[in-house]
């Protein structure tokens, strides 16, 4: 298949996913399991999350399309880490200009950095195959990227990247009764 088809359908793909990833969580209820793949909150993360899961997922075809190239893992990891800079750096700089945000570019900001991951991943499948060393630390480091994506959603870090600007919190929304539990076991520590 075309090389170009196939990044115009990775885009399609990453972006429809993405964008129903958006809602997901809510739709099954706050259902954890799809909650560690599907934005829980309104933080910059979790947009984030969303463009990497379908990034990760459409994985499981180019995988099998391209999994053989050499120039593989490099490919992939360029693209996540794409999507993991582009968002927040265009995100917050638009927004001190602004001083405020404004949906239609965010949405904007998505769908851009889909087209720039995938355009870069299928630009960087086609060069000559890489030295076996770069393959090897490519390799490592999607694991490593898929680690720490994992790690950051079920942790997330106490920063303003994290930090859902319509509620103040981080992560997964705290059910009532762990509310309960975490207030008695505050109360007791004093």
């Amino acid at each position: 298949m075309d090389n170009t088809f196939n990044m115009w359908l990775s885009i399609i793909v990453i972006s429809i996913f993405g964008t129903l990833a958006h809602f997901l969580y809510g739709w099954t209820h706050n259902n954890r399991v799809v909650g560690l793949f599907t934005a829980v909150n309104e933080s910059t993360w979790e947009h984030i999350k969303i463009a990497i899961t379908g990034t990760l997922l459409w994985s499981i075809y180019d995988g099998y399309i391209y999994g053989l190239n050499p120039n593989y893992f490099c490919a992939k990891l360029v693209s996540l880490f794409v999507l993991a800079l582009f968002i927040p750096a265009v995100f917050y700089s638009y927004k001190k200009l602004l001083k405020r945000s404004v949906l239609f570019i965010d949405i904007t900001i998505f769908y851009a950095a889909i087209i720039l991951s995938q355009s870069l991943f299928y630009f960087i499948i086609e060069l000559p195959p890489m030295f076996y060393i770069f393959q090897y630390l490519s390799f490592l480091g999607f694991l490593a990227f898929f680690g720490a994506y994992m790690t950051l959603t079920l942790a997330p870090l106490r920063t303003f990247l994290f930090k859902d600007p319509i509620t103040g919190k981080y992560g997964f929304p705290v059910k009532r009764h762990l509310r309960k539990i975490i207030k008695r076991r505050k109360k007791s520590q004093n």
